[in-house]
C-alpha cells in the first residue's frame, strides 16, 4: 500500500508524513485452515490453527526479499516486522521461532515483532513507522482492512495472490457483486493492482519498462486523487466508475 497523510490533527501530530508500507497475509494456513470444516456440536464448536514451517519460511524470505527491494528503491528502511500473538498462541509463538530463523540470515534488514492488537493501534496511531509486515492469514485479513481505511476505504486498495510462480492482482474489496454493472464502484483499487501486477512482472523479467509503466500508473491515480475533482461514491462523491477511469488515462499520457 502506498499511503500518504497530510493533515494536521487536533493532536498536533507530525505534519506531512509519508506512510509507505506493504502487509505481507499468509493465505493457505492459520486460522483459515479448517476452511468452515471444523468440528461443531450443539454444545460447542472448534476451528483448527495451523503453522506449518515449511510455509513460514516461504512466507519470511519472501517478506524480507521485498524489504530489501524497496530499501533498494528507497520506499522503506529495510525493516520487517512479524506480527502475531505469540503471547498466547504456542503456535504464534512457533511462528515467530522461525521468523527468527529467516531475520538471523538478514543482519543488513531490520526486524521486530509486534502482537497483532498492538499493530492495530500503532497502525491508527504511527503508521509511518511500518515497512513490511508480514503474518498468518486471519490476522492479514481484518489488519489489511484497517490498511485500507488509512489509505481512503477499499476503493483505493489494491492487492495480490502472490506464488512461487504465479500470481493473481486484484482490489481488495473483491468483486462488489452487490454494485455490479451498475458504473458505481471505484475502479482506483483494480488500476493500482494492475501497478503492482507490471511491478512483480518486471522483478521477474528484469524489465524495466514495465516498472516505469507502474510508476506512471501509481503517480497518475495519486494526480487523480489529489486533484479531488472526480470522487466517486464510496469516497463521498458520485462519479461513476468511468470518470475516474478516464482521468487517470490522461494523467498517464502525462506522466508517459
Amino acid at each position: 500500500m502506498n499511503l500518504r497523510a497530510g493533515q494536521r490533527t487536533p493532536l498536533n501530530l507530525p505534519q506531512g508524513r509519508e506512510i509507505d508500507f506493504v502487509l505481507v497475509r499468509e493465505s493457505t494456513e492459520g486460522l483459515f485452515f479448517s476452511q468452515g470444516c471444523g468440528e461443531v456440536t450443539e454444545d460447542m464448536a472448534r476451528e483448527t490453527l495451523q503453522i506449518t514451517r515449511e510455509t513460514s519460511e516461504k512466507l519470511f524470505q519472501f517478506a524480507f526479499s521485498l524489504a530489501r527491494s524497496r530499501k533498494a528503491e528507497g520506499r522503506g528502511p529495510g525493516k520487517v516486522t512479524c506480527v502475531d500473538k505469540a503471547n498466547v498462541f504456542r503456535a504464534f509463538a512457533f511462528f515467530r521461532e522461525i521468523f527468527d530463523e529467516e531475520a538471523a540470515k538478514h543482519p543488513d534488514l531490520q526486524a521486530d515483532h509486534a502482537y497483532v492488537d498492538a499493530t492495530a493501534l500503532w497502525m491508527v496511531e504511527k503508521p509511518w513507522s511500518f515497512d513490511v509486515l508480514v503474518t498468518e492469514n486471519m490476522f492479514g485479513d481484518i489488519l489489511s482492512d484497517l490498511g485500507a481505511g488509512l489509505m481512503g476505504g477499499l476503493g483505493l486498495a489494491p492487492s495480490a495472490d502472490i506464488g512461487l510462480e504465479h500470481a493473481v492482482f486484484q482490489p481488495c474489496h473483491g468483486s462488489a457483486p452487490d454494485i455490479a454493472g451498475q458504473g458505481l464502484a471505484n475502479p482506483l483499487a483494480m488500476i493500482l493492482s494492475a501497478a503492482m501486477m507490471l511491478e512483480w512482472l518486471s522483478a521477474r523479467h528484469d524489465n524495466a519498462e514495465m516498472r516505469a509503466d507502474a510508476d506512471g500508473i501509481r503517480a497518475a491515480v495519486d494526480a487523480t486523487v489529489t486533484a479531488g475533482r472526480v470522487v466517486t461514491r464510496d469516497m463521498g462523491g458520485t462519479a461513476s466508475t468511468e470518470q475516474p477511469t478516464r482521468a487517470v488515462a490522461d494523467h498517464v499520457f502525462l506522466y508517459a
